[in-house]
């Protein structure tokens, strides 16, 4: 029956039409699920059209002829009838709460299709597509390891530099070429750019590449279901909203590698640092951080599940501040404390729990469990954190210090926060409140306008730290950063090169010193795994978080009796006997725990033994 047809039919028409936009509007507002108006209509009296000027009533019209009316209504069209979709007549078989109006149902789309992940880029990106994979298994689709049986192909993206975007351009030429073979046997798979580069690149994914079918940001993963859902009849999807508060906390993460010892637990999104040289603020948005409770409930499940360790992850992870509790007097008067000398280009924040509160929280959880953290800024070392890492021995001593450059002019110019000298003091303190402490370093040469004697004092920083690690990179100008709209990138790209080189040189130099003079120490290391090159040889990490090879093999308890076959998640006990710039080598002595370990040795804290560092 047509909607004309019930117009003309002989109720009047007014009345109808009213009833008809009434319920639209109901259905639009998710209150009904179906357009059925028998009950309203039963309740009005039933009118004839005697006259075209004249309209009477028959409030004594016969209930077969009610009933007849009424199943007129019942099968004549509804909303639904007028979508193309035909997945969308299904809805009223779905619970209420998962009703979405207008749209297929998310959940029949995946219908056990299977994703295939690429990651690249930074930790945060693998925490990132735990969190993927746990939103889509929820949505009934299913992870594979083979491209050729994947259905969809989903590419978590970095944008921090142009090498890291040069390489997924690449990898989508390649899937391209994969999908034409695989259109001959079966269909194509779809291909999803998620993370930083969809935010920054948004349009030009989409136009430079057709074979893109969605485009999510950082911020919109729950919405990927619903995306993917849209691709069904070849409709490009993108969504790259950034959000003020979204942390996914209410999220648990499925691992990836679920034998692995080792795991990453994000606690906080975004960054308000503003460097200039950085996109991060435009691609992740402004700082926002999960609560505490959500955060100690993973690490919780992950000790059940015998994970050793764990990373803490943040694009500034030590400037965490919880505000979910922050009604509490002494929480919300809490201003931020930063090392001394350090500044920022936002005002102090008041109140919530800081690193240090969580920090101390996630050590008690299991001290067993080796905790670590990144990546962290400078500024965000106060005293409080630093002796909290001190007091805890299954926090490592093993500290990220991103320097960028060791010259004054260049780190203003980067908006860093502080000088050549402040960040010296720090380390200097660090050192004396650690002096187990191993520091690694982000470094950039070939910033806007850096002269030759502003590298040198890059150099000369890295002599005078002697950083166990260091992550070197020539630099690499992002579009919307400070940068981009201030400077000129106008050091020639040999130059860059041969700058890259001094450093990569100067590094390996120190780090060989420094490795080789473990050779004959003991040294605590948690097994990982087989070493890549040799299935007789097992690979680990020492508190310093310096990879140690081991031969594979049984070793004794301590006692010296029930020797154990090593294996994954094992602590033991290794005497250094051999180093290079990359790996120390070891022979190892027997099986332990880590409490065990620091009962002989214990790190405790005092004022005394810790000294006096003001702080701003």
């Amino acid at each position: 029956m047509s909607l004309n047809s019930l117009i003309n039919s002989a109720v009047n028409a007014n009345s109808v039409t009213k009833t008809l936009t009434q319920k639209v509007r109901q259905f639009r507002l998710g209150h009904h699920r179906n357009l059925h108006f028998a009950t309203q209509c039963s309740n009005k009296p039933v009118l004839k059209d005697t006259n075209p000027s004249e309209t009477t009533s028959e409030p004594n019209a016969k209930p077969p002829e009610r009933d007849k009316f009424r199943n007129r209504l019942l099968n004549g069209p509804n909303l639904k009838d007028f979508f193309k979709n035909e997945n969308l007549k299904n809805q009223e078989n779905i619970p209420e709460e998962e009703v979405v109006p207008y749209l297929q149902n998310t959940n029949r789309y995946g219908q056990k299709r299977k994703v295939y992940f690429e990651v690249y880029g930074c930790q945060m990106n693998v925490s990132d597509t735990e969190i993927i994979w746990s939103i889509l298994q929820k949505h009934n689709y299913v992870r594979t390891e083979n491209l050729m049986e994947a259905n969809v192909v989903l590419i978590v993206t970095c944008a921090i530099r142009e090498g890291a975007e040069s390489k997924i351009w690449g990898r989508l030429d390649y899937l391209k070429g994969v999908n034409k073979t695989k259109s001959l046997f079966s269909s194509k798979f779809k291909i999803g750019i998620l993370g930083c580069m969809a935010e920054r690149l948004k349009h030009k994914v989409l136009e430079k590449d057709h074979s893109v079918d969605v485009v999510a940001g950082p911020d919109s993963y729950r919405d990927l279901p619903r995306l993917l859902a849209l691709t069904e009849n070849s409709q490009k999807s993108v969504n790259v909203l950034l959000s003020l508060d979204e942390t996914y906390a209410d999220i648990m993460p499925v691992r990836l590698n679920e034998n692995s010892v080792s795991a990453f637990v994000s606690i906080m999104r975004g960054c308000d640092n503003m460097c200039t040289y950085c996109i991060v603020p435009w691609t992740r948005g402004r700082e926002r951080s999960r609560p505490i409770d959500s955060i100690l409930k993973e690490i919780e499940l992950l000790s059940q599940q015998g994970v050793k360790e764990v990373t803490l992850l943040g694009q500034n992870v030590n400037s965490y501040r919880d505000l979910s509790n922050s009604s509490d007097f002494y929480l919300s008067s809490n201003p931020t404390k930063l090392a001394k000398g350090f500044k920022t280009v936002y005002k102090s924040k008041i109140g919530g729990r800081r690193f240090a509160d969580l920090l101390e929280r996630v050590a008690d959880v299991d001290p067993e469990m080796r905790i670590r953290f990144t990546s962290p800024h400078p500024k965000d070392f106060p005293d409080d954190v630093l002796h909290i890492i001190k007091s805890r021995p299954n926090i490592c001593k093993n500290l990220h210090m991103p320097a960028q450059s060791g010259n004054s002019n260049v780190l203003e110019r980067m908006r860093r926060g502080y000088t050549r000298e402040t960040y010296l003091e720090l380390v200097n303190h660090i050192r004396y409140l650690l002096p187990e402490v191993s520091l690694s370093s982000d470094f950039i040469c070939g910033f806007c306008g850096e002269t030759e004697e502003e590298f040198e004092d890059t150099i000369s920083l890295m002599k005078i730290v002697k950083y166990n690690t260091a992550y070197l990179f020539p630099y690499s100008m992002r579009e919307k950063t400070a940068a981009h709209r201030r400077y000129t990138d106008d050091v020639p790209p040999e130059v860059k090169q041969k700058r890259l080189e001094r450093m990569i040189q100067t590094y390996r130099t120190h780090t060989e010193t420094l490795n080789k003079a473990q050779i004959g120490r003991l040294q605590l290391i948690l097994i990982e795994g087989y070493s890549k090159r040799s299935k007789s040889q097992l690979a680990g990490r020492n508190d310093q978080n310096i990879k140690v090879i081991v031969p594979a093999g049984e070793v004794p308890q301590k006692d010296g009796n029930n020797n154990k076959l090593l294996e994954p998640g094992d602590y033991v006990v290794v005497q250094i006997n051999a180093a290079n710039s990359q790996v120390l080598k070891g022979i190892p002595l027997y099986c332990t725990t880590l409490t065990e370990y620091y009962i002989e040795s214990p790190i405790e804290f005092s004022d005394d033994a810790c000294g006096y560092y003001n702080m701003m």
